[in-house]
């Protein structure tokens, strides 16, 4: 009796051999970017995403700071602390300082970033030890700064009302961190100067101009130099190339300094505190929220004009892109 082998089936279909190497390699690939990716998603998630989280839970949740330990995450849920911020006298006038702080100190440190940038784009004796200089107030501790502010600004001893009494006839010294506004008189009309807040604007603008100044030099230094010349060949004035030429060339990167220096500058507290504590007019968001966290101990109030701050600032943000975003790239094309 013989038996019969069963015949192979023929109609299975089998991977050939490349096709596996292949889902494996890739298998390896994404195992490998998983990899790379967890250091910084563990510490993104740990230093970013759960404080965000905690602030929003808080916000909607009567806390003080004595009972922060014993608050779980889902307490009591109450808009009273968003009532209580728009409510408190203040919490507009500090807002609306806030934005002529940002839009200030933005405008500022570009254009001081600018002057000199322009300034130190051609060659000559000396440059590099100028242009390492420039990033002096950059590189700087913030609180030696204030210190050095402090003390050429006093009216006491300090060098500026020094100065302005010797050499511009100025009849008493100036408080500028701690006088709230002066009349000025042009053309017989008595206009009232913010001082503590314009000085600290300017404090603000020299501290970060050397941000400004390393973008636009970087851009500068990309500029064709044959451009320029050319212009100068057919007899374009200075104003006129730099309106032409190199405005157009720098208009992408002016936006994008924009952008940056005015999310830092609407977040900004350790500049506004140390040099004026948020007085004489001067009180931005930032430091009302520090206010409430440690003079009033209202843990959920902060939390809510910390989450009201971010808002705003989306929003403005949001309104940047929606409608001067692509112009800005439409000009720059």
């Amino acid at each position: 009796m013989t038996t019969k082998l069963p015949e192979p089936r023929t109609h299975e279909r089998r991977h050939p051999p490349q096709r596996t190497r292949r889902a494996t390699l890739a298998a390896r690939e994404n195992r490998a970017g998983l990899a790379f990716v967890s250091p910084t998603f563990i510490v993104v998630l740990a230093v970013v995403v759960l404080p965000i989280a905690w602030t929003v839970l808080l916000a909607f949740q009567r806390v003080r700071l004595v009972d922060i330990q014993t608050t779980g995450l889902f307490g009591n849920w109450t808009l009273d602390n968003f009532a209580q911020v728009f409510l408190s006298p203040g919490f507009w006038t500090s807002l609306w300082t806030t934005l002529a702080y940002t839009v200030g100190t933005t405008a500022g440190s570009i254009a001081l970033g600018l002057v000199a940038a322009l300034a130190l784009r051609r060659p000559f004796r000396g440059r590099s030890l100028l242009r390492g200089s420039m990033l002096l107030p950059f590189v700087a501790p913030v609180v030696a700064m204030a210190f050095v502010w402090e003390v050429m600004l006093s009216p006491e001893y300090g060098i500026v009302n020094e100065w302005g009494a010797r050499y511009l006839g100025w009849d008493a010294p100036i408080a500028f961190l701690s006088q709230r506004t002066a009349e000025l008189e042009i053309l017989g009309l008595s206009i009232p100067i913010p001082v503590a807040l314009l000085t600290v604007i300017a404090f603000e603008s020299w501290r970060y101009f050397p941000f400004a100044f390393l973008f636009l030099l970087a851009r500068l230094q990309a500029v064709p130099s044959g451009i320029e010349e050319a212009a100068m060949v057919d007899g374009a004035t200075p104003l006129q190339r730099f309106r032409h030429i190199l405005l157009p060339q720098l208009m992408p990167v002016l936006a994008l300094l924009g952008v940056l220096r005015f999310i830092m500058s609407f977040n900004k507290f350790d500049d506004v505190y140390l040099l004026t504590g948020g007085g004489a007019g001067t009180e931005v968001v930032a430091v009302r929220v520090y206010d409430f966290l440690t003079a009033r101990f209202d843990v959920g109030a902060a939390a809510a004009q910390a989450l009201v701050l971010a808002v705003v600032l989306m929003v403005l943000l949001g309104v940047y892109f929606r409608f001067f975003a692509a112009k800005v790239q439409e000009e720059t094309q």
